[in-house]
């Protein structure tokens, strides 16, 4: 099987391939979906970064101690999985679950938006979404320093996935730290 490539041509990361785990083949694989049981099953093909690995076929997949491993096709010994060591797995951005909820967004589509005050002065792009166990963050370059912004309605009021803009209203001092 072979993955399909978008019409739009927007590719998102979906996880990782790490470390081998056994002589046959299977990798560790880090998961950055919500749902890694739904997408790494039997027959997914994915593309890859660096691309000359594609596609990435799960042959299987499991749970082992709270990490997934992954036996993907063709990858049939521990030298065939060193090989795709550090390799991204990636799926068509079209491809992903709509999100029902309006005030929620996938970090790949924040990701390179524009970032504006709401007096409509432009600060710079979104470079990551950092989560941590208190906040979800948006890390924005702001003239080559990092300025980190809890994602709350309170403080981006407006996100406009449309328009590739995002309008901060920053509580006094936080971009001076």
């Amino acid at each position: 099987m072979t993955p399909t490539y978008s019409a739009d041509g927007d590719l998102v990361a979906v996880g990782r391939v790490g470390k081998a785990h056994g002589v046959r083949g299977d990798v560790f694989v880090t998961p950055w979906t919500d749902n890694p049981g739904e997408r790494f099953v039997p027959g997914a093909a994915f593309f890859t970064d660096p691309q000359h690995h594609a596609p990435l076929v799960v042959a299987a997949a499991r749970d082992h101690s709270g990490k997934l491993v992954v036996h993907f096709d063709g990858i049939d010994s521990r030298n065939d999985a060193e090989t795709i060591r550090g390799v991204l797995v990636l799926m068509p951005a079209a491809e992903r679950p709509p999100i029902e909820d309006p005030d929620e967004f996938y970090d790949s589509d924040l990701v390179g938006l524009t970032v504006y005050l709401t007096d409509g002065s432009e600060l710079g792009p979104v470079t990551d979404v950092i989560h941590s166990p208190a906040d979800s963050l948006l890390s924005i370059d702001v003239a080559g320093r990092e300025v980190l912004v809890p994602f709350r309605r309170a403080f981006v009021p407006v996100v406009d996935l449309a328009q590739r803009r995002i309008e901060i209203d920053p509580p006094e001092g936080l971009l001076e730290l």
